[in-house]
């Protein structure tokens, strides 16, 4: 079964942030008792991110149904949190956020991509892996392990 994208991409907007926070606590809510704390993306500020990073949403009959945070850093460029709602999870719309992604690194010059996930967060990483992301750090926090991860893209 194929899906078709039902959704529109867009740069997020200042009146976003409220939508973009709540579809990032749906998105990572189930982590909760796993990680024994509140995962970051469920934290951040939103309108903050929208005001000084690059936010996209994706939007379906005018609902935010995921999220994607990208930024540049020391060490490159980030995808700072990509987010999509569980009944969305599986439809497409998380895959069309990361090539976005790609598409902007590379838009913006960039010869590679980066992420980092909690360890805990398994069945993320199995994902980005499978999708050629390599891990090449792990920084041991007090409450969290994170694993750092880039894809080339040239």
């Amino acid at each position: 079964m194929s899906h078709v994208a039902s959704w529109v991409l867009r740069r997020a907007e200042a009146d976003d942030a409220a939508s973009v926070a709540s579809c990032a606590a749906e998105a990572f809510r189930h982590y909760i008792p796993r990680l024994g704390l509140t995962p970051i993306p469920m934290t951040k500020d939103y309108g903050e991110a929208i005001a000084n990073a690059q936010v996209w949403v994706a939007t379906q009959h005018g609902e935010t149904i995921a999220a994607l945070v990208l930024d540049v850093t020391g060490e490159g460029f980030l995808i700072d949190v990509i987010a999509v709602q569980p009944r969305h999870q599986g439809t497409g719309v998380g895959r069309a956020l990361l090539r976005l992604a790609e598409d902007e690194a590379l838009r913006q010059g960039h010869d590679s991509i980066h992420l980092f996930t909690n360890e805990k967060m398994t069945e993320n990483r199995a994902l980005y892996e499978r999708i050629g992301y390599v891990e090449y750090k792990r920084l041991a926090l007090a409450e969290r392990t994170r694993v750092f991860l880039r894809k080339p893209l040239r």
